[in-house]
């Protein structure tokens, strides 16, 4: 078995471990580039005591775009930036890579972009990165690439480089407390995802197996509680963990049909990435799982789904179906919105199905599924 395993240059975890920034910088770069987002006031000890290497300062609010990305790129350019810290959630740390990245490679934003662009290698490694997250649920302080949404396409997709991984990730779980309720279940489900998808991939190694399977043990038991007590430190812990060890398993055995269908979904409804996800994955893992049987009944992944479901549910007789119950039981219990509400409509599902056969995402999923799989997990799941 052959497979290769790249992450963040050093990842560093823990309560309190944020306050340890500025002890890092030096030895990344001397001009930061610091991008947070739309309420930086609730980080102002950590801003404060990075304030002697910030050369300046950008807030994203909400998802980044190609137009934002532009702008914030020729800032830190006309500033001199050498570094870029990302402090803020998987939003503000992929807008961290991608200026990065631009700090040290020329040409426009769309020359690098996957799918929609002209997907450009970046031929120059990345400016040094830092990111500390403030969600759990992206994982995006270890993987190598930054979603972005393109305006005139209506659809997320990415700039992906092995060097685009940032240089050190301080996870500290403190951080994730100021999440909402509606924002830790979107973000802990988009992390339950990315521990799925990986897990099933026909691009599974064993480490990112184990990675997945602690990962999905700390999903299961603790996600509920940290969307009902924002202050329970081991539930935060366990979700901070299971967020970083999803984007540990994303960026080495790649995602599947939920992922497939998010870039597109995302850009075209404005749905949040994590109620997109949510709302999905049952309907995703049952197509999957029939698709499988009629196919390929000898595919490891359909014993894998099954794995899902015993750590999910605590029975070792669990089989895959207990897996779409468990997770549609979770999304009610954490009051998820219906996609429905975001006006997804039945005449845009076939328009959804061409965007997502394209997508990066699609090519990790166990099974292809056909167009016709494809619209009904749509249909499914208005």
């Amino acid at each position: 078995m052959n497979f290769e395993f790249a992450t963040a240059g050093r990842i560093v975890f823990g309560d309190g471990t944020a306050m340890q920034l500025s002890q890092h910088t030096a030895a990344l770069g001397s001009r930061a580039f610091v991008i947070t987002g739309s309420n930086p006031a609730r980080l102002c000890d950590l801003l404060d005591s990075i304030d002697e290497v910030a050369a300046s300062r950008f807030a994203v609010g909400g998802e980044p775009s190609t137009d934002l990305l532009a702008v914030a790129a020729e800032q830190a350019r006309a500033d001199s930036c050498d570094m870029v810290i990302g402090i803020g959630g998987g939003s503000v740390i992929d807008m961290a890579k991608a200026v990065a990245a631009l700090l040290t490679n020329s040409g426009a934003v769309m020359d690098y972009l996957e799918v929609v662009g002209l997907g450009k290698p970046l031929t120059n490694p990345s400016a040094a990165c830092i990111a500390v997250p403030t969600t759990a649920g992206t994982g995006a302080e270890v993987t190598r690439n930054a979603v972005l949404y393109v305006p005139d396409k209506q659809v997320k997709v990415s700039m992906r480089s092995a060097t685009m991984l940032p240089r050190l990730a301080i996870v500290d779980p403190e951080l994730a407390c100021s999440m909402s309720p509606a924002v830790t279940a979107s973000t802990g489900l988009d992390a339950l995802t990315q521990l799925i998808e990986p897990y099933v991939s026909h691009l599974a190694n064993p480490l990112t197996d184990g990675i997945c399977l602690e990962g999905l043990s700390c999903t299961a038991r603790s996600l509920g509680k940290a969307y009902e007590n924002d202050h329970d430190m081991q539930a935060r812990r366990d979700m901070s963990l299971a967020s970083l060890f999803g984007g540990l398993a994303l960026a080495n055995a790649k995602l599947g049909a939920v992922h497939g269908f998010a870039g597109p979904l995302g850009g075209m409804i404005g749905a949040p990435h994590g109620v997109i996800c949510a709302r999905l994955l049952p309907h995703v893992i049952g197509a999957n799982i029939n698709a499988l049987l009629a196919r390929d009944p000898e595919n490891p992944a359909i014993a894998r789904y099954d794995r899902v479901a015993q750590i999910m549910t605590g029975s070792n007789s669990a089989r895959a179906k207990d897996a779409i119950d468990w997770v549609s039981r979770l999304c009610l219990d954490l009051q998820v919105p219906s996609l429905t509400e975001y006006g997804l409509k039945p005449e845009l599902i076939p328009l959804a199905v061409e965007k997502a056969k394209h997508s990066s995402s699609m090519k990790g999923n166990p099974i292809t599924l056909t167009d016709e799989e494809l619209t009904q997990i749509l249909a499914e799941s208005l």
